[in-house]
């Protein structure tokens, strides 16, 4: 109990040392640091709102989005869905339709991994591999499951 005592107050005081580094960034000094970073951090609600925008950059969600999120969400999932299943669509027979499935959904994975890569600033060959890799992985689970039960 004692250390965990000992953990939450270094843990805050570390933080209010980040809110004290942040505004000393915007050129507060002496009293007037300590005066504002203790009244910011008075209070949790205030606090908690300080950091979110200052040290992590993150702003409270507008609930308008909630709706356009949910839809470009959705419709990725369909479209993703769409590239194991089109093989399937147009190809009768099972087989070959499977290996299609592989192939199309390899060569998404790939591309997806390398656009990935291009945004994140990630080299775009690795990202491209370990995309391959996991989603085989996750893949080869999934049929493994529903072979294992049907």
């Amino acid at each position: 109990m004692k250390r965990e005592a000992y953990e939450i107050k270094h843990l805050r005081e570390r933080e209010i040392s980040e809110v004290e580094e942040i505004l000393s960034e915007y050129g507060l000094k002496g009293s007037a640091l300590k005066t504002v970073v203790k009244s910011i951090t008075s209070n949790r609600e205030r606090w908690l709102k300080f950091m979110m925008k200052f040290e992590l950059n993150l702003e409270r969600p507008d609930p308008k989005r909630a709706f356009i999120s949910a839809s470009t969400i959705s419709l990725a999932y369909i479209v993703g869905g769409l590239i194991p299943l089109a093989p399937y669509i147009f190809i009768s027979d099972i087989g070959p339709a499977l290996k299609m499935s592989v192939i199309a959904t390899s060569i998404a994975l790939i591309l997806f991994g390398w656009i990935k890569g291009r945004f994140t600033g990630v080299n775009q060959g690795r990202s491209a591999m370990q995309t391959l890799i996991i989603g085989a992985l996750a893949s080869s689970a999934a049929f493994g499951l529903a072979h294992l039960f049907s």
